[in-house]
């Protein structure tokens, strides 16, 4: 076999901070060949590396359209060769900016993000061992047609699935409904069984920043800042009680939301679907699906938002978007 190409594009985050003087705390400042140069392990891998420093930024500084000029700059490099691509960012938003790595990307080639929890200053820093594995990973051709994988801690897990789940632990990155695709171990990819369908949407954003909400239910909230938040919105996204419960206070304001932009209903908890056909009181999700929300299904309230987004910025009208809900989601 040839020898494998894979590029490396930096965007930040903890994995890429060192400290500031002025103010002793840390921040992004290392290149994309810094890190490289941090683990001399990846040179016996046999794999050209070839480093692209991206951004350097905070994870939750990262926007849209930092990602889409992202998935572009991957794509040229797919174009140009490359087998595979890691993105090293910050672990605040992994799991927003896999995903919609993951929508954008048609090709068999994998795309592998990591980062790190423990800054390169602290002991026992996470961020080399991280690099190493997600190097492993896009070279190897075992994910070939997994799309775009989040790998930390030998861990590796698909966009679709993965969330944060502790806020300060090295083994932070979980899927809660379905586990990891699989492990590394002694240098090689071990995955748990075939890889699963994908469901993408690459092209052109020709609606460029719709404004998508995220609003939360909670208890005892009159739903009065939800008009206010729904009024500004060009989409939103209803993280509901359970399985798609709201207080009957808000179903008013839902329906009419509803009539004039698309409004999907996912579950705050981040793990189990949305029902569908359970529950009818006013704020159950029967009642609120008849009343034209777009059932989320299984995917938690992140996750739904980077697809409503992408598809609003792709210019697609709610009809549209409710039946790749329906495909997408369940």
């Amino acid at each position: 076999m040839s020898k494998r190409t894979v590029a490396i594009f930096s965007l930040g985050g903890t994995i890429a901070m060192t400290t500031d003087p002025a103010t002793g705390g840390v921040v992004p400042a290392l290149s994309a060949q810094e890190l490289l140069d941090a683990v001399p392990a990846l040179q016996d891998l046999d794999v050209d590396l070839q480093a692209h420093d991206f951004r350097r930024l905070p994870g939750a500084s990262l926007g849209f359209d930092d990602l889409t000029a992202l998935s572009d700059a991957i794509g040229d490099a797919f174009q140009a060769g490359c087998d595979g691509a890691v993105v090293t960012q910050g672990t605040d938003t992994i799991e927003e900016t896999a995903y919609l790595l993951d929508l954008l990307h048609a090709g068999d080639q994998p795309i592998v993000v990591t980062g790190a929890m423990r800054n390169p200053t602290q002991p026992g820093a996470d961020g080399p061992a991280n690099i190493h594995a997600a190097g492993v990973c896009a070279a190897s051709t075992e994910l070939n047609g997994a799309g775009t994988v989040v790998v930390l801690c030998d861990q590796i897990h698909a966009a679709r699935t993965v969330r944060k789940s502790h806020s300060t632990s090295p083994a932070a990155f979980t899927s809660p409904a379905a586990g990891p695709l699989g492990h590394l171990y002694e240098g090689r990819v071990h995955l748990h069984g075939p890889l699963a369908p994908r469901a993408t949407f690459p092209g052109a954003l020709t609606n460029p920043a719709p404004r998508v909400g995220l609003y939360t239910a909670a208890l005892g909230d009159d739903g009065t800042l939800l008009g206010t938040m729904a009024e500004a919105c060009d989409g939103l996204v209803m993280a509901a009680f359970g399985v798609g419960h709201v207080p009957q206070s808000f179903v008013a304001t839902l329906e009419t939301t509803a009539a004039r932009i698309p409004v999907v209903l996912a579950s705050r908890i981040g793990n189990g679907p949305v029902l569908e056909a359970t529950y009818s009181f006013p704020g159950s999700e029967k009642d609120l699906l008849a009343r034209g929300l777009i059932r989320g299904g299984h995917l938690d309230a992140y996750k739904a938002r980077v697809l409503l987004y992408l598809l609003l910025a792709q210019g697609r009208k709610t009809d549209e978007i409710a039946a790749i809900f329906r495909a997408v989601a369940n």
